[in-house]
Order: structure tokens, then C-alpha cells, then sequence
């Protein structure tokens, strides 16, 4: 047990470092971090100036929107075609829902880039380039699989009875599906809709490609750190942050292993 509490302190120390290190650098003045040549690793002179002055002038309202936008219109899309997937898949044979699963999964094995620029090409004919809901169809692509592997789990651990039930009691599909199946999975459906969003949130590779002249905040935030402008990079990162730490506390009692186990509960 101890050595289990040791291992979790450590792992959450490599997790919050990067964050701890993002503090210091939008808090402290840059004369101890950013000007100093041996960065101070404690908070040291304290100030909401470094903020303020990156904030102003700068344009990240647009592209934190964009963000806000893409990622939930991500969620939605993966799920209304995510349920009737995993549904389907937890009906059908073990041997037959396994491998399709894993051949969905294979998309994410690709680089991004070598789907991202064929798909650019055909947004351009579709008058889809440069549009939020271009870009939320290509993430879709990344996040439907892992979502229908979780969906498909969490169907498959709803028993079949129940549902046999309401047949012979004379609901139909639809009936069956939003006043039995989907009350019942909700946490595995609010679980892929925030790995859902949280994907979409900081993806990078086809922003760039499929949105690159008002992009979204990840790409905002590449733009301002390679031009120097290191103090607006950090002011973004930290806003940035905050929507990710609020969905995720809103729904953390939904990412549980037992809702995350996907397609390997039978």
C-alpha cells in the first residue's frame, strides 16, 4: 500500500510540474524566469502584470471561441454516431465485434497529417476549408472509434434481459434505446463525450491544416511562442487550461475504469 501512495505522488508530480512551471512563468516577473539565466523554481515576486500585458492587444477571444465551438460540436458528432455504433457492436457476436473495433481503431494508428492533407483537398471542393464544421468532421475522425470502443462496452454490460423485457412488453427500438438503454448508459456516454472534447480541445495537426488563417487557440498559441511572443503564450496556455479543469471536475465522477474499460468488457 505504501509503495502505492508513493507511486501515485510521483506520477501526479510529473503531471502538475509542467503546470507548476506555467504559474511561475505567468505570475513571476520575467527578470526571474524568462530574463533570468537560472529560472527560479518558487513563486518570487508575485504579479498579475505579465497578464494583463499579454492580454491586451492580442486577439484570443476569435480563437478561443473556435475552440469552444470545435470541441463540443466534436462531442456531439461523435455521439450521435457513436451510440447507434456501439449499440450495434455489443449485439453482435464477440468474434465479429472485436475485430471490426479494432479495424476502427487502426484509423488512429495513422499519422494525422497523411489523412489531414487529402482531406484538406477534398474540403476545398466541398467549401468545408477554413470552417469549424470541416475541422470537427476531420477530429471526428480520431474520436469515433475510441468512442464507440467505450460505447460499446457499456451497451454490452447493460443485461440483455432487461431489454428482451421491453420487447415482449411491446417497446419498440426507439423506445428500448432513450427510455431504458441510454439512462442506463449515461456515464459511459458523458465519458466519451469529455475524452471526446478534451481531444478536440488541444488537437493540433488538422487545425493547422484544415483552418490555418483563424485557427483555433492551440495553433494561436504555436504562433505566438515561435514569434517570441513568449508571455502571450503563457497567458493562452493558462486560459486554455481552465475549460479542461472544469469539464473535467464537472464529469470526473464519469472517468472510472469501470466506464473507460470499453470494448474489453464483454
Amino acid at each position: 500500500m505504501k509503495w502505492s501512495y508513493i507511486g501515485a505522488i510521483i506520477i501526479g508530480i510529473y503531471f502538475l510540474f509542467p503546470l507548476y512551471v506555467l504559474f511561475l512563468l505567468a505570475f513571476n516577473q520575467p527578470d526571474y524566469t524568462l530574463l533570468a539565466r537560472y529560472p527560479t523554481l518558487i513563486p518570487v515576486s508575485i504579479t498579475i502584470n505579465n497578464l494583463a500585458v499579454s492580454l491586451q492587444g492580442t486577439a484570443f477571444i476569435d480563437p478561443l471561441i473556435k475552440s469552444l465551438e470545435t470541441a463540443t460540436l466534436v462531442g456531439i458528432i461523435t455521439l450521435i454516431l457513436g451510440i447507434p455504433a456501439g449499440y450495434g457492436l455489443s449485439r453482435l457476436p464477440r468474434g465479429l465485434a472485436y475485430p471490426i473495433l479494432v479495424l476502427l481503431l487502426v484509423t488512429n494508428m495513422m499519422p494525422a497529417i497523411v489523412i489531414g492533407i487529402p482531406i484538406a483537398v477534398e474540403f476545398i471542393k466541398l467549401h468545408l476549408f477554413e470552417t469549424v464544421e470541416g475541422l470537427a468532421l476531420a477530429q471526428t475522425l480520431i474520436t469515433l472509434p475510441l468512442a464507440t470502443f467505450i460505447l460499446q462496452g457499456t451497451f454490452s454490460s447493460i443485461p440483455g434481459d432487461l431489454e428482451n423485457q421491453a420487447r415482449i412488453d411491446g417497446a419498440g427500438l426507439i423506445r428500448r434505446l432513450f427510455s431504458i438503454l441510454l439512462p442506463i448508459a449515461a456515464p459511459g456516454i458523458a465519458a466519451a463525450f469529455l475524452i471526446s472534447w478534451m481531444f478536440s480541445w488541444d488537437e493540433f495537426t488538422y487545425a493547422i491544416l484544415l483552418i490555418p488563417f483563424h485557427s483555433t487557440l492551440p495553433v494561436t498559441i504555436y504562433s505566438d511562442v515561435t514569434r517570441g511572443n513568449l508571455l502571450a503564450g503563457v497567458a493562452f496556455s493558462l486560459v486554455f487550461t481552465l475549460p479542461v479543469i472544469v469539464l473535467t471536475l464537472a464529469l470526473q465522477k464519469y472517468l472510472r475504469g469501470e466506464y473507460l474499460a470499453g470494448g474489453i468488457k464483454g
